[in-house]
């Protein structure tokens, strides 16, 4: 995974921040040097050489008017475009945050039905992405700093963000608007993939889920159903009357659980299954430590084979 933060950019939105961020901080530098020089000046100066109301109108009015005129100037054309439409050929993805989780859809090419996942978007290196930015509750913000700045995810209102990654590469996201107890654990990955690549995981992922292959997955696939995880969770194949939680038709295809709390291993699912409420306080959803360990890792080795 790429390290976290908004510099090296890996999308074309990015780089634009990136440019002006490098010009901002030399043109800083700058400034503060020739303020310094002017300072060892004037502690050398005679006083009737330094003419203080020249230097106030000067420094303090004519010469930032100028240089924050330039940087608008500048800055204006390279600001990343804003479209009221995606572009021909653009790739649709629709982002719905929620406490504490993220819902994303696409459309697939085939059927045109929606492919429903959850906390974690593919996307394809050199294309256009056209994220239709939405929220089912609070304010929240989508921001993964390697690809574009942060836009605001509304109640009732559709925002729009238009990116084209540059490399393959797996890049940590996250909720930037505090929106209650677990924003900290609201976390999101993005998988740059190349154009084949992707279409072939859209294409896996439009399919219902796998049928159990041992006596073990089927353990696991009965409790999920016998405890009514289905109540919250779809898994497509299974049971669709889940509206409440994330969709976990190919769950077992993520690299993590919980909104990026832990990594996608049997550990992990064991452990997020047993403790959920320890880890992630307030998630709508219960601590199922009242399973015994065997039914536990029966279900949770059914989730890993959701691919």
């Amino acid at each position: 995974m790429k390290p976290a933060g908004m510099l090296p950019a890996a999308g074309d939105a990015a780089q634009s921040i990136e440019t002006v961020t490098w010009v901002l901080f030399g043109g800083g530098l700058l400034i503060f040097l020739g303020v310094m020089l002017l300072l060892a000046w004037s502690l050398r100066a005679r006083k009737a050489a330094l003419r203080p109301g020249l230097w106030v109108i000067g420094g303090g009015v004519v010469f930032p008017a100028l240089v924050l005129a330039a940087l608008f100037a500048w800055v204006l054309p390279r600001m990343p475009a804003w479209k009221p439409v995606p572009p021909a050929g653009a790739l649709i993805v629709t982002v719905k945050a929620h406490m504490w989780w993220w819902e994303v859809r696409y459309r697939d090419p085939v059927t045109g039905a929606d492919v429903v996942t959850a906390n974690e978007i593919r996307v394809p290196v050199g294309r256009p992405v056209y994220f239709a930015l939405t929220s089912a509750d609070v304010i929240h913000s989508f921001w993964v700093p390697q690809l574009a700045g942060k836009m605001d995810m509304l109640p009732g209102r559709m925002q729009h963000l238009l990116v084209t990654p540059t490399e393959t590469g797996v890049w940590r996201g996250q909720c930037a608007e505090f929106c209650g107890a677990q924003h900290a654990q609201m976390a999101l990955h993005v998988v740059g993939l190349e154009p084949q690549a992707f279409d072939a995981w859209l294409a896996a992922q439009a399919s219902p889920a796998s049928a159990p292959a041992t006596p073990r997955q089927l353990q696991g696939r009965d409790a999920f159903l016998a405890n009514r995880c289905n109540a919250c969770h779809t898994v497509r194949g299974v049971s669709e009357e889940g509206r409440l939680g994330p969709d976990l038709t190919h769950f077992g295809s993520r690299l993590h659980l919980g909104a990026g709390t832990l990594a996608n291993t049997p550990e992990g699912r064991e452990r997020w299954l047993r403790h959920i409420q320890q880890i992630k306080s307030g998630a709508r959803m219960p601590s199922y430590d009242r399973l015994d360990a065997p039914t536990l890792q029966a279900l949770g080795e059914w989730l890993g084979t959701l691919q």
